[in-house]
């Protein structure tokens, strides 16, 4: 629910009741993972879907349901079946639980300043019991870095327990479930955790105040990145000319990085390919925890930048971090074809993905990767080669 926290903290803050229904648990091929919610309010509006449309009606009119009557909290559950194909299901083939539950203004005041930190981008987790002793279903508490809290499952030892796991689970930055078994001593019944977490947006650096520069921030900050162009070119780095841009530098891009302090789910994309630029810049960009460097250029570019790289001292192992030529074969030739290229790699290096199409037969629903490591695992050729006739990610209107 922390995804739609900006129109639930006016629905609290303007007193208007209102119903989650939170995906809790997801089995086989599901359009949405845990965390995901629709929301009903007093009104009749609705926010987010958590099926993609499948079963969202039949969520919905549960939501009402719980509005108008019974406000104890409870679990639905949706699989597939040959009657819920043409009726209520997920056609697609899985199965998901979700955790309904009544929210009235005003008796929430944790989970309304969680909202406000969401808002502003602040990290905070939220986390739930959705199975377990009725006495504690239902109940939550919010947890900040540092170990602060605030709200209760209606014991201490559990409060503990809760918030240690959810502190475990804000770090990672994937919204997840959490199970407390009996052994563990801070329950009589074993229960289970639905913690979501609001982490600050990742970073995408833009090195190269270029038209494909401008593209790929739209990309960027279409998928969520906090989004920074830099360029030593003053002429070039402006704010008018990159207005999905969070913010526009001028600076030596090798400078800049410097001062920059960054995590392991920031992407750094050099699309200078200008040596003076690019040697320092990704001598010292290998050398970070971040998810993905990728620098643009043509196959010799590449090679020739290879030979620089070496001799300013990096290694074959930081190299093989190096995603050049940047971008996956999609026969790319505008710059907005060449970031759509750029964008799609990236994804598919956070998430695990090959990159083939899809009727290959390859999964289309993934278990989420925390891309949180400090050296994520580069593309190889290995990565490709079991679907005939892929090569190499490469884009080809690099120069």
């Amino acid at each position: 629910m922390l995804e739609l926290a900006t129109e639930l903290l006016d629905r609290v803050r303007g007193g208007t009741p209102f119903v989650t229904a939170t995906v809790t648990r997801v089995d086989g091929s599901a359009p949405r993972q845990p965390g995901a919610s629709l929301v009903v309010d007093a009104d009749g509006a609705v926010l987010g879907n958590v099926s993609g449309g499948c079963v969202d009606s039949a969520v919905y009119q549960a939501c009402q349901e719980m509005l108008r009557g019974e406000r104890s909290p409870k679990t639905l559950r949706f699989g597939y079946t040959d009657d819920d194909a043409i009726a209520v299901g997920l056609t697609c083939g899985g199965t998901i639980e979700l955790f309904l539950r009544h929210h009235d203004p005003g008796a929430e005041p944790g989970l309304e300043a969680a909202y406000a930190d969401a808002t502003r981008d602040e990290p905070v987790a939220v986390a739930t019991v959705v199975r377990g002793p009725e006495a504690h279903l239902g109940k939550l508490i919010v947890v900040r870095p540092g170990g602060h809290r605030a709200g209760t499952l209606g014991d201490e030892r559990l409060d503990e327990v809760a918030a240690a796991h959810a502190t475990g689970v804000l770090h990672a930055g994937t919204s997840g479930t959490v199970d407390i078994g009996v052994a563990d001593g801070y329950c009589r019944e074993p229960m289970t955790l639905l913690v979501e977490c609001n982490t600050p947006a990742p970073r995408m650096l833009i090195f190269g105040a270029i038209d494909h520069a401008a593209a790929l921030a739209r990309l960027g900050a279409f998928l969520g990145y906090r989004v920074t162009v830099c360029d030593a070119r003053a002429t070039f780095a402006t704010p008018a000319r990159f207005p999905y841009a969070d913010e526009v530098v001028v600076d030596w891009p090798h400078r800049y990085l410097a001062t920059q302090r960054l995590d392991g789910s920031t992407v750094i994309c050099v699309l200078t390919h200008d040596p003076k630029v690019d040697v320092p810049l990704l001598t010292a960009a290998l050398r970070l925890p971040v998810d993905y460097v990728g620098a643009m250029g043509s196959r010799r570019t590449h090679e020739q930048r290879l030979v620089r790289l070496r001799e300013a001292g990096l290694t074959d192992r930081e190299l093989r971090r190096l995603h050049s030529p940047i971008g996956l074969d999609i026969g790319a030739r505008t710059p907005q074809e060449t970031a759509l290229s750029i964008a799609a790699e990236i994804v598919a290096h956070r998430h695990g993905g090959t990159g083939v199409p899809l009727r290959t037969g390859v999964p289309i629903h993934r278990r989420a990767t925390p891309s949180s490591a400090p050296f994520p695992p580069t593309w190889t050729a290995e990565h490709l080669d079991h679907s005939a006739g892929i090569t190499r990610p490469r884009s080809s209107s690099q120069s």
